[in-house]
């Protein structure tokens, strides 16, 4: 077997053994956030902040959603990254938006957090923050969940069905995921461009 087919087989596993009652528990709660019009902050680090800063544009535009992503202010990431030390850097920025109860963060990450291996260490920061004031937090992560899976209120774990592709295959379906839940009919407002055309 080639690697593009056995990539695509892998991808076909993934789909068959991912937990969708999770997911529709994500988007039960992403809809009572915009009826409690809450805030949505979405935290990534690498490939899973460019997900981040996708996931923003979707929710805001198609779910109705007022959502942010860390991440997309280069200037006041690297500025508290210099001044404060990086693991910290999305808690501070959380407490200079004023996260409440009312708010909700959503994690995109292949680990999911692991402070002992200081391995996104300030997705575990913001994590414990944001249940420090009560927000609530959902992810969306790959191997055991880490840090994220055992704090969140609902997370889907991206099943591993081959340890040399885990980060690829996590990356990906974070994308399949953010679509799924922008496209979700308990959450979709606004229609899609290309739905949309005659």
């Amino acid at each position: 077997m080639n690697y593009s087919k056995q990539f695509l087989q892998e991808t076909k596993e993934i789909i068959n053994q991912i937990d969708s009652s999770s997911i529709e528990q994500m988007a039960q709660m992403l809809s009572q956030l915009r009826e409690a019009e809450g805030r949505l902050f979405i935290l990534g680090v690498g490939g899973s902040a460019a997900t981040a800063s996708h996931a923003v544009n979707d929710f805001r535009k198609i779910t109705g959603i007022e959502a942010y992503a860390p991440t997309d202010n280069v200037a006041e990431l690297t500025a508290r990254t210099n001044d404060e030390g990086w693991s910290s850097v999305f808690r501070s920025w959380l407490e200079g938006s004023y996260l409440n109860k009312k708010d909700m963060i959503l994690v995109f990450s292949v680990g999911g957090g692991n402070i002992k291996k200081n391995i996104s260490a300030n997705l575990v920061h913001a994590l414990q923050y944001a249940k420090e004031v009560g927000a609530k937090t959902i992810g969306v992560v790959g191997r055991d969940g880490g840090f994220t899976a055992k704090v969140a209120d609902a997370y889907v774990i991206i099943p591993t069905v081959n340890q040399e592709n885990i980060t690829p295959h996590t990356e990906a379906f974070h994308g399949i995921i953010l679509h799924l839940l922008s496209s979700h009919p308990l959450l979709k407002i606004n229609p899609t461009k290309w739905e949309s055309e005659k």
